[in-house]
């Protein structure tokens, strides 16, 4: 457990991350962010740079979209989770950011882990989709081995034979990360499932596991995304995740915490 500013991660009430998966506009990510911060949520996601399977598809927007993360933070007050790729780019994503995110491709990326390490700031490392839960615990030891210990374990789904999602959530990846290590765990249920329609049931699965948080993708036009629209919740979608998260917080009793 640890706070960012008076944001208390892993106690006991579950933090609710959400955002684009990439900042695509000026318009766009004002649009999410507005929306979000409506609901009560003080962490907005959103990437500028953009790893892809496929070169031909979108990147991100890069120092672009570094220029509206910052905008965007100094205009609302949120705190910023984004995500980096590479050494390179360390110092230009970590000036405009509260979290750093450690996306599933780069889980394995020791050279990044040691410099976020020592970066001095948050990190959201995600668990790569081919990663056992040994792997993704060693991987979080690169950080703590810096000095880092502000660090939050992201489930985001495994590659199986099953093909009607994306990934396959590991639920059980949530209490047994929980008993091996003392950082909190997060849930990606967008990026698990590749379904929007699946965002909710998963994030009621994730809580009830004992997840001190999710994260899901927001978007103002799922459709029109550049990327990712098929697991991204429109606004009325959205509002009524938020309506769910806040009717379950009464009945969350993970030990120690409620």
């Amino acid at each position: 457990m640890f706070s960012i500013g008076d944001i208390v991660i892993g106690g006991a009430k579950p933090v609710v991350i959400a955002g684009p998966c990439a900042i695509e506009s000026r318009e766009q990510y004002f649009a999410v962010a507005q929306e979000v911060q409506r609901r009560g949520i003080r962490i907005l996601r959103g990437g500028a740079y953009k790893p892809r399977t496929s070169p031909h598809a979108f990147q991100g927007l890069g120092e672009e979209g570094l220029t509206l993360i910052q905008e965007v933070r100094l205009a609302t007050g949120l705190l910023i989770i984004t995500e980096v790729m590479d050494t390179e780019t360390l110092e230009k994503v970590g000036a405009v950011c509260d979290i750093i995110q450690i996306g599933a491709r780069n889980m394995s990326n020791f050279s990044l882990l040691k410099k976020v390490g020592k970066f001095g700031k948050p990190v959201m490392l995600k668990r790569g989709y081919m990663a056992t839960i040994d792997e993704f615990v060693l991987a979080a030891e690169y950080l703590v081995k810096e000095g880092n210990h502000q660090v939050i374990l992201c489930e985001r789904g495994i590659r199986t034979f099953e093909t009607r999602t994306r990934n396959t959530l590991d639920i059980s990846a949530v209490p047994l990360l929980k008993m091996l290590t003392p950082h909190p765990v997060f849930v990606d249920p967008s990026h698990s499932t590749g379904r929007g329609d699946l965002v909710i049931p998963m994030t009621r699965a994730a809580l009830a596991a004992g997840a001190d948080g999710v994260m899901v993708e927001v978007h103002p036009n799922p459709r029109k995304a550049l990327c990712d629209g098929l697991q991204s919740l429109d606004f009325p979608t959205f509002n009524l995740l938020m309506n769910e998260v806040e009717s379950l917080i009464p009945y969350l009793t993970r030990e120690g915490k409620l």
